[in-house]
């Protein structure tokens, strides 16, 4: 039965105990941890980088920023990638299943997706997605004047400043890298560029 408590008013008023709830945090940690009570994998790994950030200067820490924004950005392309593969009918089965053979042997290939809106660059089974004002960037890009290997340079500066992830898919050093002439070729072959009206 609940207490009850004479308030100045002269009316009784139920005495309830504080209702308790978890914050979201408080439910993330308690269920990182195992049933030993000690925190999971996850959590360990974090309290070990936030160990480090005081350590670290300005450089170290726009390092790990970048490095995280190019983790985070292909964990959502790789989403995508199998929401889209969920999505594919199953008569589109048999083509794609065909195209993997260029995919695994190294090859470079470019593809669009079905609206049209995004193109994927493949090579070795995996991809990277790109917008097609990305696309259509890079395609002025290769067949603006120059030389092959001012394209390749052209091409790798603006993979090192607008999409540094490509790096964790084509590792390619330096503008010498001939992946960076496939890229080229593949842009030229499958867009045009449209004349000025």
């Amino acid at each position: 039965m609940a207490e009850k408590k004479q308030n100045p008013a002269g009316g009784a008023e139920n005495k309830k105990a504080p209702v308790r709830t978890k914050t979201a945090k408080q439910g993330l940690r308690a269920a990182q941890k195992n049933k030993a009570g000690k925190p999971g994998p996850r959590e360990i790994l974090a309290q070990e980088l936030r160990s480090l950030i005081p350590r670290l200067d300005a450089e170290g820490l726009d390092f790990l920023i970048k490095q995280a924004q190019v983790h985070l950005y292909n964990m959502q392309v790789d989403e995508l990638n199998k929401t889209l593969a969920r999505e594919k009918p199953a008569a589109a089965a048999k083509p794609a299943a065909a195209a993997k053979t260029p995919q695994q042997s190294g090859d470079i290939r470019i593809a669009g997706s079905g609206s049209g809106s995004s193109f994927y660059l493949f090579y070795h089974g995996q991809s990277v997605m790109f917008s097609r004002d990305e696309i259509i960037g890079l395609v002025k890009l290769v067949n603006g004047p120059g030389t092959a290997l001012e394209i390749a340079e052209r091409l790798f500066n603006w993979f090192d400043r607008e999409r540094a992830d490509i790096f964790s898919l084509i590792p390619m050093p330096d503008k010498f890298d001939e992946r960076l002439k496939k890229i080229a070729q593949a842009l030229k072959k499958n867009f045009r560029v449209q004349p000025k009206k």
